[in-house]
């Protein structure tokens, strides 16, 4: 790409660590990572020698307010991914944002329905105000699998929609590196919200159309994990069909599926492993009885980044006119928020019907 743009990494944790950088170093012909920051120098120095190690040998490391500032205050930095714990990531990305820059921030979009709004009116108000319109992404690498593309084009093929099931059992257990993170054991929703955002996420994508109705039981059980740690609910859908989700965080059997079962056949999404890659198999059950099916590995990440990437570049050309990939906007990600949002206040109030607030 001529003069790809220079981007930052604002977070160094686990994520970044393990994902974002060796992702990212699979598509570097697209930017230049200019800057790694965190708020210490020791977690900021350890993201950038592994990313110096993975095809970004002149990447900076930047920490604390100054180092923050600094990003900001750099007019080369045109995008920046935001990586951070879930209570501080939006007000880090409404500073960049008014600042002019671009901004992928991972997932979930906010911590309530309620933060939602009040940071909505914000972004609007920095657009309002600005020549061109800064992009705000949330990273919800799920509607960039490749099962969820291709399985949605089957759709059509199953008839009116009759029941859809979203069944989650997880395996956040003391094996898993985000087990002990202390900011999920401190977020309202816990890892339900955290986690569940990429379950409904793919659900909302698979059936094309939102979920209005919610009415959900929520546990906890598992006292190693924060609460709730378990919800089961019934959903509605705008086009009239219901469903059920459920959800534990962990499981001593893990299986995780998205169900479909219309008039004509049934789609189903389930993850899995097949060749030693993990990924999902798509399977469609037709009305002759027989069914079909397709693997896809994991490759969300590596699809976001490079969308996110191409928008901006985009945007830079053409200005405010530029539509970003729909997939990526923050507020297809507040509306998988507000649906989590809706159950869990549902579950505090014993299963009572709870509206999806509209977004």
């Amino acid at each position: 790409m001529a003069n790809p743009p220079c981007i930052a990494i604002i977070g160094a944790g686990i994520f970044v660590r393990t994902q974002y950088i060796p992702r990212l170093a699979e598509i570097s012909n697209l930017f230049k990572l200019k800057a790694i920051w965190s708020r210490t120098e020791e977690s900021a120095r350890g993201a950038m020698e592994i990313a110096r190690g993975k095809s970004f040998p002149e990447v900076e490391c930047k920490w604390g307010d100054k180092g923050l500032d600094e990003i900001i205050q750099d007019g080369s930095i045109l995008a920046v991914a935001v990586v951070l714990a879930g209570q501080i990531q939006v007000d880090i990305s409404l500073k960049l944002l008014k600042a002019g820059k671009h901004v992928l921030q991972e997932k979930p979009a906010a911590a309530s329905i309620n933060e939602i709004e009040t940071v909505l009116s914000t972004y609007k108000s920095i657009y309002t105000n600005s020549p061109s319109q800064p992009i705000w992404a949330v990273a919800e690498n799920y509607r960039f699998e490749p099962a969820f593309v291709e399985g949605k084009k089957l759709l059509p093929e199953i008839g009116d929609m009759m029941s859809v099931q979203v069944i989650v059992e997880g395996s956040m257990n003391s094996a898993n590196p985000y087990f002990s993170s202390s900011w999920r054991r401190n977020f309202i929703g816990g890892f339900i919200l955290d986690m569940g955002v990429h379950f409904i996420a793919g659900l909302r994508m698979l059936v094309g159309c939102d979920v209005i109705s919610v009415s959900a039981n929520i546990s906890h059980v598992d006292k190693t994990l924060p609460p709730p740690d378990n919800i089961s609910s019934i959903f509605q859908l705008e086009n009239g069909c219901s469903g059920v989700f459920v959800m534990i965080v962990s499981s001593r059997s893990p299986k995780i599926y998205w169900r479909i079962v219309g008039l004509k056949g049934t789609l189903e999404i389930g993850r899995g492993m097949q060749d030693g890659q993990h990924g999902y198999t798509v399977s469609f059950y037709g009305a002759d009885g027989h069914s079909k099916n397709w693997f896809y590995p994991f490759s969300g990440v590596t699809e976001e980044l490079t969308t996110f990437l191409r928008d901006v570049s985009h945007a830079n050309l053409k200005g405010s006119n530029h539509e970003i990939e729909p997939r990526l906007s923050f507020i297809e990600g507040a509306r998988d928020v507000a649906v989590l949002d809706a159950m869990l206040e549902s579950g505090m109030k014993n299963g009572a019907q709870i509206q999806v607030k509209k977004l």
